[in-house]
């Protein structure tokens, strides 16, 4: 079967659960998303299936885009996803994944891009501490020492440093079901989904 889902991020509203408890939940619009390419191992050497999920107008499509979607016989898509699958034979081209394949699921992996927070220094980027803020101090948020005396005379790789924080992908895992609204595409998950809303996210069985 196919174990991921694309939707986009709503945002966020609560519910309550069967001992009346308030449950905080990301609402995400999840599917449906149809198959627009098959590969199996005996004409790519690996088994997957690729997904498209959103809305856009003919106009908008690229020619290589548009005689892709032309082949499968689908409607073109916003975005497309790759999925690993056990089998491929078991799929074809027009399949259509939607969020009534998550119905029994109870804990999920989320992937988006998380919100892009610009050039940021490394107390806020690393976590790591300031310097004293008493007076005569003058390294309260300074970075301080990045290397070692004369050996070995450079700056070691991967020093955690100021930079560029946030817009990368982001896996959050064993997120939680709270409910599952077939009618509207609707997926209710408890906990943190990364990324803005109207954000694209994935959404793979835990």
């Amino acid at each position: 079967m196919i174990n991921m889902i694309l939707g986009r991020k709503i945002g966020m509203t609560q519910v309550w659960d069967e001992d009346d408890n308030v449950v905080p939940v990301t609402v995400i619009q999840a599917g449906p998303c149809t198959v627009s390419q098959v590969k199996t191992e005996a004409t790519d050497g690996y088994n997957a299936v690729q997904i498209g999920f959103g809305d856009i107008k003919a106009k908008h499509v690229n020619k290589p885009m548009a005689g892709h979607f032309a082949k499968a016989g689908v409607e073109p898509v916003r975005y497309l996803r790759e999925v690993r699958v056990g089998c491929g034979e078991e799929h074809k081209v027009g399949d259509v994944v939607t969020v009534a394949d998550f119905e029994n699921v109870a804990k999920v992996d989320v992937i988006g891009t998380s919100k892009g927070k610009g050039f940021q220094g490394r107390i806020k980027r690393w976590n790591q501490h300031r310097g004293p803020m008493s007076h005569g101090s003058h390294i309260q948020r300074h970075p301080g020492s990045i290397g070692q005396c004369a050996y070995p005379a450079r700056v070691l790789k991967g020093v955690k440093m100021a930079g560029h924080m946030g817009n990368a992908r982001v896996t959050v895992k064993n997120l939680s079901v709270v409910r599952i609204d077939a009618e509207q595409n609707l997926m209710l998950v408890k906990g943190a989904v990364p990324g803005g809303k109207n954000g694209l996210v994935a959404i793979r069985m835990a």
